[in-house]
């Protein structure tokens, strides 16, 4: 149920972008950014890391959607609930597996990051961009998820599937274009 009393109670992200959209015009380039320029992470893998945060963080309208656009970008939906369930036996690259540890880390606790946790996700063969970039994939779902969980925004698997399949085709710069000149 929306907690914007002007919004109907079933208002999903976008019509919030639209009811405000001057935050969309800061917000959806940055997610384009951080979710599709060239990265040492695919977008699939940064999609993966989107819906972990949003996971551990219970933010059910992320989580969904970023678990279809990951799953649309090849990463298998099981994988996800893997890695949300145990992160030591999930079936994820062996490389992946420190980044997310250490993301998990900054989500839960983040006062409690240490070097030696920058140091697991070198020691992977990660570079200092791939951290920088997964830290910033972090930053902005657990950023989106109290935004999305402070605004009241939930929906069912129905809209999760057609949004996660529009981030996949039209990126986030196409949900600024479904904005139109607002």
């Amino acid at each position: 149920m929306s907690h914007l009393t002007s919004l109907p109670d079933d208002t999903a992200l976008l019509q919030i972008f639209e009811a405000y959209p001057d935050t969309a015009r800061v917000l959806l380039p940055l997610h384009e950014q951080v979710m599709r320029a060239p990265s040492p992470f695919t977008p699939g893998e940064r999609e993966l890391i989107a819906a972990y945060v949003s996971g551990l963080n219970a933010c059910t309208y992320c989580n969904s959607i970023h678990t279809v656009t990951a799953r649309e970008f090849g990463v298998p939906e099981q994988v996800l609930a893997a890695v949300l369930d145990d992160l030591d036996t999930a079936p994820v690259d062996e490389r992946m597996r420190p980044v997310l540890r250490y993301l998990g880390k900054l989500t839960r606790t983040p006062a409690a990051v240490r070097e030696a946790d920058a140091r697991a996700v070198y020691d992977a063969g990660w570079d200092e961009r791939a951290l920088h970039d997964a830290v910033l994939v972090c930053a902005l779902f657990n950023f989106m998820n109290r935004m999305v969980d402070g605004l009241g925004v939930h929906v069912g698997r129905q809209y999760a599937e057609i949004s996660g399949r529009r981030l996949h085709e039209g990126g986030y710069l196409g949900l600024l274009r479904l904005l139109g000149d607002r």
